[in-house]
């Protein structure tokens, strides 16, 4: 019933707009979802054929964590997001310098945990869309990106670092919890602004009933990764995360526009202009027209290469974990 009343209140093209921005966002996700089912079915069968050809593989067993099993890393690659200002884009214009740090620990040749942060930065920009109503609208926006996670990984084939007895390298995946902080900002009269105090579509204002975002959120993060020994002690990792969120506004952008001369009293002019800064308006006001997407959440993503360094342990310690 909301969204049919949602529906009827808004005008013709904005609906028509919003159409575009969900089969968007649908059509981008069916895409990531077919790469992971892709990805899970190669894995199946390489590990199927590995099994036919080793019979007397590795068999995995419970252990006790010790430096030997442990290692620690870094990790250099991209971040980016998918949401209003970016509704389909992977590995774009958007996609900008990620690095981390982490610390693993292997429970067996099949099974380690790893905490990592994270530090990275997303944006996106209608002025790059393909759609002539998102570039219309104009908005755009920047933010750095802060993340701690705790994650499970499982390897598809046997694998210890600096091992020559197991595999010499296994696909894997992982999944997880992570917490992270996120500040947008958008840029207007040659100034960079946070826009979350600005309140652009009413949060926290007295005309509105729209409760201010928190910038600092829980999201689960799981993905897909290629483990590669390398060296002795060396291992090189390649992984692609996905990080669900619970907010729509990594870009501050979800609900509908606001007054402007009611949020200019209360948050300023910057706040105004940012809140809409469409080429051309429709009566001059576009109070109470559609401003993004919120029936979906934004997602973020990381991507690259983790290098990992295994920890020396006691001697005469097992160097394969068992």
């Amino acid at each position: 019933m909301s969204f049919y009343l949602h529906c009827e209140a808004s005008s013709c093209g904005v609906w028509t707009r919003e159409i575009r921005y969900n089969n968007m966002f649908v059509f981008s996700l069916y895409r990531v979802m077919k790469i992971i089912l892709f990805v899970c079915c190669f894995l199946s069968a390489v590990c199927c054929f590995a099994q036919e050809g080793g019979s007397n593989m590795y068999v995995p067993h419970p252990l006790k964590i010790s430096p030997k099993n442990s290692e620690i890393g870094i990790f250099l690659g991209g971040s980016y997001y998918t949401g209003d200002l970016n509704p389909a884009g992977h590995f774009n214009r958007f996609t900008k310098p990620a690095v981390g740090l982490l610390y693993r620990v292997n429970f067996n040749p099949r099974l380690s945990a790893k905490a990592i942060a994270s530090y990275g930065s997303i944006e996106g920009d209608d002025a790059f869309s393909d759609n002539a109503a998102s570039r219309n609208r104009n908005l755009s926006f920047k933010s750095q990106l802060m993340e701690f996670a705790v994650e499970g990984e499982f390897n598809f084939l046997s694998f210890a670092t600096g091992s020559k007895k197991l595999a010499v390298s296994s696909p894997y995946v992982f999944g997880g919890i992570a917490v992270f902080h996120f500040r947008p900002q958008g840029f207007y009269g040659n100034h960079w602004y946070d826009l979350q105090p600005l309140g652009t579509e009413g949060q926290g204002t007295s005309f509105s009933g729209e409760k201010t975002y928190s910038l600092t959120q829980f999201s689960i993060p799981f993905g897909v990764g290629l483990k590669i020994n390398t060296a002795k002690r060396v291992c090189i990792a390649l992984e692609w995360g996905l990080r669900k969120t619970f907010t729509d506004y990594l870009d501050d952008v979800s609900g509908k526009y606001v007054d402007p001369t009611l949020l200019a009293a209360e948050k300023g002019s910057a706040a105004a202009a940012l809140a809409d800064k469409s080429l051309t308006k429709q009566g001059g006001n576009d109070t109470g027209r559609q401003r993004g997407n919120s029936f979906t959440n934004d997602w973020y993503y990381f991507a690259g290469v983790m290098i990992t360094f295994k920890l020396k342990g006691r001697e005469g310690e097992c160097d394969i974990p068992h």
